[in-house]
């Protein structure tokens, strides 16, 4: 999954199929590509299971399966959470060795 979003095209088309389901014309039209260079790209998408395509009479259309991108940012969350309690442990040692220090406080900073 992450493969298929290391790619600015792929994460645009994603993007533009949160607003609603789009056929494989609509979504390779904001690019200089051609419909089969989108089709690949779609493909990798559809093999991460980020999106769903089908047939509807000629057309085939693409919409998203948001549920990939749920699992990711549940497992995201766990190391967001990691690093904002070393941010805070951080901040808390710097305020201490500015009080240590009898530096004055910065702008911005709470009292």
């Amino acid at each position: 999954m992450f493969h298929a979003l290391g790619d600015a095209t792929r994460r645009s088309m994603l993007a533009a199929l949160t607003e609603r389901e789009r056929t494989v014309s609509e979504l390779a039209e904001p690019f200089a590509m051609s419909l089969a260079a989108a089709s690949k790209h779609i493909k990798v998408l559809e093999k991460a299971g980020l999106i769903r395509r089908e047939v509807r009479w000629r057309e085939r259309v693409c919409y998203l399966n948001p549920g990939p991108l749920a699992r990711a940012h549940e497992w995201l969350a766990q190391y967001e959470r990691f690093w904002n309690r070393r941010l805070d442990a951080l901040e808390s040692l710097l305020r201490d060795a500015d009080e240590a220090s009898g530096a004055p406080q910065r702008e911005g900073d709470d009292p």
